[in-house]
């Protein structure tokens, strides 16, 4: 379904549904998330729905698709500038990118939150630790700094 790293057609339309029901009010998962960033292309607000990580008092992003996932490529391009709406409320956000040696634990919580995306990560989340730091350069993962 995300053959190459992008969603077929099936997963678009998945997705904005994910998006509308991520950013309402009360059908909302608590760690779903609608991430809203300006296209590096289109120059257009874009939007995808995203599950949010709890670790250690801080709230992170996670790429499952890797690197080149296009979220991933318009947050970079727009200098970690976005904004988030999560049960019902939007926040303007800066979002920063993690080293990929402090990534591990917070794939490992990822991975233990959002199940669907275990098979993209190869890995579950009673995983032994070594195995998330061999594949966290693959996977960014950005802290979410309100502002």
């Amino acid at each position: 379904m995300y053959r190459g790293g992008r969603p077929n057609a099936f997963m678009r339309w998945w997705n904005r549904l994910d998006a509308l029901v991520y950013g309402g009010r009360w059908l909302s998962p608590g760690h779903a998330a609608v991430l809203k960033v300006v296209g590096r292309r289109s120059g257009k607000l874009t939007s995808v729905p995203v599950a949010v990580t709890r670790y250690r008092g801080a709230d992170f992003l996670v790429s499952m698709l890797g690197p080149g996932a296009s979220w991933v490529c318009n947050v970079r391009a727009a200098g970690g500038r976005a904004v988030l709406r999560r049960q019902g409320r939007e926040s303007s956000i800066r979002l920063e990118e993690v080293p990929a040696g402090h990534r591990a634990e917070i794939l490992r919580r990822y991975l233990a939150g959002a199940p669907g995306a275990r098979p993209h990560l190869g890995l579950g989340p009673s995983s032994p630790l070594p195995e998330f730091r061999r594949i966290a350069p693959e996977h960014p993962v950005f802290r979410i700094h309100e502002l």
